[in-house]
C-alpha cells in the first residue's frame, strides 16, 4: 500500500511540475540546521523592522513614516478627542463598520487567476480544492468507494 502512495505522489508531483513540491533530504541527526534556516521567517521579517519589504540597497522608512502605524496613531487620536467629547462609541461603532466595508473586496478587485470560494462565480464552475461537492456526500453517505480508487 505505501508503494502505491508513493506512486501517486509521484504522479502528483510530475503534473504539478513544482520543484518546491520536490522531497527534501532528511538531515543527519548529528548535523544541526543553518541558522537562517532554524529561525524561520519571522527572524527575517523582525530584522527589516516590522516586516516590510525593502529593496536592497534601499533606505529603510522610518517608524514615524510608515502609513498603517500613522492611522492607528490617528485613529486613537480621534477616539480619545471624540470620547472627551462623549461621542465615543458613535465613533468606535461607526469606525467598525467603515473598517467592514473597507475591509471587503467587489469581484472585480479580484487577482487574475484566483478562485472564488463559491464555485458559481468561478469560469466552468470550478471548485476550490477541499470543497465539499454533492457527489461526494452521496458517496460518503452509502459509503461507495470514491471512482478511480
Amino acid at each position: 500500500m505505501a508503494g502505491a502512495v508513493e506512486r501517486r505522489l509521484a504522479q502528483y508531483r510530475a503534473a504539478r511540475g513544482s520543484s518546491a513540491a520536490a522531497p527534501r533530504p532528511a538531515e543527519l541527526p548529528g548535523k544541526a540546521a543553518a541558522p537562517e534556516a532554524a529561525e524561520g521567517p519571522r527572524a527575517a521579517s523582525e530584522g527589516t523592522g516590522g516586516g516590510a519589504e525593502v529593496p536592497p540597497g534601499a533606505p529603510a522608512a522610518p517608524v514615524w513614516a510608515r502609513p498603517l502605524l500613522l492611522k492607528v496613531l490617528l485613529w486613537a487620536v480621534l477616539l480619545a478627542l471624540f470620547a472627551e467629547l462623549e461621542l465615543g462609541l458613535p465613533y468606535f461603532v461607526l469606525s467598525l463598520l467603515y473598517w467592514m466595508y473597507a475591509g471587503t473586496r467587489g469581484p472585480t478587485d479580484r487577482r487574475p487567476g484566483e478562485l472564488s470560494a463559491y464555485s458559481i462565480f468561478n469560469p466552468g464552475c470550478v471548485a476550490i480544492a477541499g470543497t465539499l461537492t454533492a457527489e461526494q456526500l452521496e458517496r460518503e453517505l452509502h459509503y461507495r468507494p470514491a471512482a478511480g480508487r
